[in-house]
């Protein structure tokens, strides 16, 4: 069953904005554990990569150093989302941008941007950047 599905994938030009959203079937709390989501990206011919990550609870989110000061990423656990604004965008951030997630019980656990954490994957959505 489908239980994450990315939207707002596109192309834009150099220095443009682009917002991607993804919305889980999973439960946000399941048992002692919460939900973290994040982004990751692959590139064609490149490993996929960690984007951020944002938990829950708290303020905790986490980026890749490529991507601090121009993504943010946010959650509305009412609605079962998390967002990505993507500022700035450079022709390096063309990729397919896939939502992840996995369940955790603290915070260390949400940090990482290791695509091998992540147990939840949705299907991708392209985000393209001209110069």
């Amino acid at each position: 069953q489908v239980q994450l599905v990315e939207s707002g994938g596109g192309s834009v030009q150099a220095g443009g904005s682009l917002r991607l959203s993804c919305t889980t079937s999973l439960n946000i709390y399941s048992s002692y554990r919460w939900l973290c989501m994040g982004w990751f990206r692959q590139a064609p011919g490149k490993e996929r990569e960690g984007v951020a990550t944002r938990a829950s609870i708290a303020e905790i989110a986490n980026y890749a150093d490529s991507v601090k000061g121009r993504f943010t990423v946010s959650r509305d656990d009412g609605n079962n989302t998390v967002h990505l604004q993507m500022n700035s965008l450079k022709p390096e951030d063309t990729a397919m941008y896939y939502c992840a997630a996995r369940y955790c019980t603290d915070h260390s656990c949400c940090m990482t941007l290791q695509s091998y954490n992540y147990n939840y994957w949705g299907q991708g959505t392209q985000v393209t950047v001209s110069s």
